[in-house]
């Protein structure tokens, strides 16, 4: 009988009885190449080069066939402990038994049995003898109690209904979460994902936001909040505009002060974002369409980034754009500290120079300051001339490379 283990050595090898075909050492290539990130991955999985994807000869179908020999040995080992499904097996620490593997000097005395036995019982130990050790009923997500449901979708009805402009303000508390999304799922089921014009729903929050604000949010909602919030903002932004900022009577100084959570933009693929203080880490992970202003982020910023525009006004935490692969970065460096923060294996720091970056710089600073009333991005435009060579640009290697060729070619059938 083929062992789970075999049929992974036969994958290495790429035996053909085993289902996989002739791809021979994907993957190890795989595990040994250390390329995900570089967009140069030699076996042809990750990467978006046509010239590499052609290398790849897998198809669905071994997947499959592997997973269904992973789940016969799974069987097989369960008939020997006599279990016939899954759900058996949970908390039944009595079958199992101590690996030699682990049996180390630190090891000796070391009597697990109260823990063990705690987690074969469960929540029982607790005197309910209904609870169970496994998922036997739905979790209910509550959804009919989100903000989307209880307030919004009625606020909105005549932008989804007629396309009428609607502006109103609600109250928002750190249990909202995910607000904007089932708005934005009802657009896009109506419009499609073209969306409205920008700002046909516009929604003025004030409070402290749950997480996932303005996840997935379409292109014509728009959510503006005077005071905080919590992870992935913006996550999977699809078009649509957030704008959030101190509560207008605070006294300190924003851009010295944590506005936003983890991850925010993480996956946006458009729209806008525009943050009048500093995020955490992991700011604008895969980023690939997004334009968004901010004024300081922690480690991680713009990591695997692959397309968009990302505007820190501020401190920039270690490893930044590390796997950035396209979009483009301005960073305002006045002491000259990105060179020890910023990850070069794929990108380049530039002069903000070329007239076209100068442009989109300032339209984003300018749009900043007027949508948040940020004093940081005031002070930099109106100091402008002495302001300007103090910014930097991320560029992507690869990213440059191709406009590069791009125009080129442009340029030759031009002249041809």
């Amino acid at each position: 009988m083929k062992t789970g283990r075999d049929v992974v050595v036969a994958a290495l090898l790429g035996a053909e009885e085993f289902g996989f075909a002739t791809a021979p050492l994907i993957t190890l290539g795989c595990i040994m190449m250390r390329k995900c990130h570089l967009n140069t991955c030699p076996v042809g999985i990750a990467t978006q080069d046509p010239e590499l994807r052609r290398k790849f000869r897998g198809k669905p179908e071994y997947v499959v066939n592997y997973l269904f020999m992973v789940a016969e040995e799974a069987r097989t080992i369960m008939a020997q402990l006599g279990f016939r499904t899954i759900d058996a097996m949970v908390g039944r620490t009595d079958c199992l038994e101590t690996s030699a593997a682990i049996r180390h000097w630190k090891a000796d005395g070391l009597d697990l049995t109260p823990l063990l036995s705690f987690a074969s019982q469960g929540p029982r130990v607790d005197g309910n003898p209904n609870a169970g050790t496994y998922c036997t009923e739905a979790q209910d997500h509550g959804l009919e109690k989100s903000l989307d449901l209880t307030k919004l979708l009625a606020l909105a009805e005549p932008a989804l209904e007629r396309g009428e402009r609607v502006l109103e303000e609600v109250e928002i508390v750190n249990t909202n979460r995910t607000v904007g999304t089932i708005l934005s799922y009802e657009l896009v089921q109506k419009y499609g994902p073209e969306g409205l014009p920008d700002d046909t729903i516009h929604f003025k929050l004030r409070g402290s936001a749950g997480q996932s604000l303005g996840a997935f949010l379409a292109r014509g909602i728009t959510l503006e909040l005077e005071g905080d919030a919590n992870d992935y903002v913006g996550k999977g932004l699809s078009g649509g505009r957030l704008m959030i900022y101190p509560p207008r009577r605070s006294t300190f100084a924003a851009e010295e002060n944590v506005l936003v959570g983890n991850v925010c933009l993480y996956g946006a693929t458009g729209g806008e974002a525009y943050l009048r203080g500093q995020a955490a880490v992991r700011f604008a992970v895969r980023n690939s369409g997004a334009r968004a202003v901010i004024e300081g982020v922690g480690d991680h910023g713009c990591e695997y980034m692959t397309g968009g525009c990302v505007v820190i006004l501020g401190p920039t935490g270690r490893n930044f754009a590390a796997g950035m692969s396209g979009g483009q970065a301005y960073l305002w460096d006045p002491h000259d500290r990105l060179t020890i923060n910023c990850n070069l294996a794929t990108v380049a720091l530039e002069k903000v120079e070329a007239e076209a970056d100068v442009a989109e710089l300032r339209e984003l600073m300018e749009k900043h300051e007027v949508l948040t009333g940020s004093t940081v991005a005031a002070d930099l435009l109106e100091r402008w001339e002495e302001t300007l060579p103090q910014f930097v640009k991320v560029m992507p290697n690869d990213y440059k490379r191709v406009l590069e060729e791009k125009k080129q070619q442009l340029q030759e059938a031009v002249v041809g």
